[in-house]
């Protein structure tokens, strides 16, 4: 499965191969004990298989042999504390040295434009390719986090002074609501999951550059899909498919741990999840913005 991240979307778990030419376990007519792991990975594309072409109903994946130097659950957390620690460290630096009052606008908004584009730069680069770069994903992070910053210190300034606290409390609540779903099995991840997520997402990707066509030479809010009554529909819409992202991301951080995946790998896993809580926060501080500003 590819998941909707664009991390994880050049990245599947092979239940047939493992994780990138692993082997998953010990199989009838597989090579004996001791024979290169790894070389079954190089002849084809191991990103091309697809972790759930065999198996639609059954949930789970098979364990992995314990390998030296494999990802671990430990891992995957200290590496995404160490990438959210960035952005939030940022983002409060930004907050601080660089204001939105009126005589510094429309500098800290060049600003967080700027450091916007250099954070999609990076993250666009990491993601096609092929090895996880913790300075790649730190110097994203430290950028992405100068873009909250000011938008945050922006809304707090001129909406609302609790929106920011209320969006950072609501992306808390959606995670941990679906972790806990993700571990008790309420969400079961299958390809007719992916392929629900995926469409949606597709379509609400689509919808939104139509509208910011539209906002962009038609001046206003474009066909009004981010203010009004709309603009609280595709922020909720918004937030469930970050949800969903999430749960893909969950189960291919599980398969990566599962197939032995090598210990850097949780880099991307680390990075992965950034992006997926970033969108998050972004939506819920749009969704809040529009609430508290018709208050």
């Amino acid at each position: 499965m590819r998941s909707s991240n664009p991390v994880f979307s050049r990245r599947g778990f092979s239940r047939d191969n493992g994780y990138a030419g692993f082997n998953a376990a010990p199989q009838a007519g597989a090579p004996a004990a001791g024979a290169n792991p790894y070389a079954q990975g190089t002849a084809a594309n191991p990103y091309a298989t697809n972790p759930y072409a065999q198996q639609d109903t059954q949930y789970g994946a098979p364990q992995a042999p314990a390998r030296s130097g494999a990802m671990t659950i430990d891992d995957v957390v200290t590496r995404t504390a160490m990438t959210l620690g960035t952005v939030v460290l940022t983002a409060a630096l930004s907050w601080a040295l660089l204001p939105v009052d009126e005589a510094n606008l429309g500098k800290s908004y060049g600003i967080a434009i700027g450091a916007a584009l250099v954070a999609f730069v990076f993250a666009m680069i990491q993601s096609f390719k092929r090895k996880a770069s913790p300075a790649l994903i730190l110097a994203y992070a430290a950028f992405e986090g100068v873009f909250l910053g000011v938008i945050s210190s922006a809304v707090s300034t001129y909406i609302s002074p609790g929106t920011v606290m209320q969006a950072v409390m609501g992306t808390m609540c959606v995670f941990a609501g679906v972790l806990i779903a993700y571990k008790m099995r309420w969400i079961r991840v299958t390809r007719r999951f992916y392929g629900f997520v995926m469409a949606a997402a597709m379509g609400f990707v689509l919808l939104m550059m139509v509208n910011l066509l539209f906002s962009v030479f038609g001046g206003g809010d474009g066909l009004g899909f981010r203010s009004g009554g709309l603009g609280i529909l595709f922020g909720v819409i918004g937030i469930i498919l970050g949800a969903c992202f999430l749960a893909l991301d969950f189960k291919q951080v599980e398969d990566g741990i599962n197939f032995g995946a090598p210990r850097e790998e949780s880099w991307l896993a680390a990075f992965g999840l950034t992006l997926t809580l970033v969108w998050i926060y972004l939506e819920m501080l749009r969704l809040l913005s529009i609430l508290n500003g018709d208050d």
